[in-house]
């Protein structure tokens, strides 16, 4: 278990854009949530939304069966892994997550802060 369920961060059932709706509507740097992948995919259970600088982001978070572990984005060397969804989100409450923009090819920062329900 990711521990995942019991999170206010963790919006169950929400798709792809009412994620990101309700990420617009907070309009504060660094609002997220936690909600299932839309594939399906064992591999990458779960994603991250962040809202950043009018942005949201959709961050994948990976399940990495050989290691039971999760770790965020596409796999990279020396990449953070962690035994749980719920330590990445402590983790970045603490320590700023890094966003990509692969339209712009630019590198924000920013800490996971305000957490977004949706209704």
């Amino acid at each position: 278990d990711a521990g995942v369920h019991s999170k206010a961060w963790y919006a169950a059932t929400c798709d792809r854009k009412t994620a990101e709706d309700a990420l617009y509507r907070s309009n504060k740097d660094g609002s997220f949530l936690i909600r299932k992948s839309s594939g399906q995919d064992s591999r990458q259970p779960y994603t991250l939304v962040v809202f950043y600088n009018r942005r949201v982001y959709n961050i994948p978070v990976r399940f990495i069966e050989s290691t039971r572990q999760y770790a965020l984005g596409r796999e990279k060397n020396g990449e953070e892994r962690f035994d749980s969804v719920a330590e990445i989100v402590e983790n970045h409450q603490r320590t700023s997550l890094v966003l990509i923009d692969s339209q712009n090819n630019t590198k924000d920062t920013t800490k996971l802060k305000h957490i977004v329900r949706v209704s």
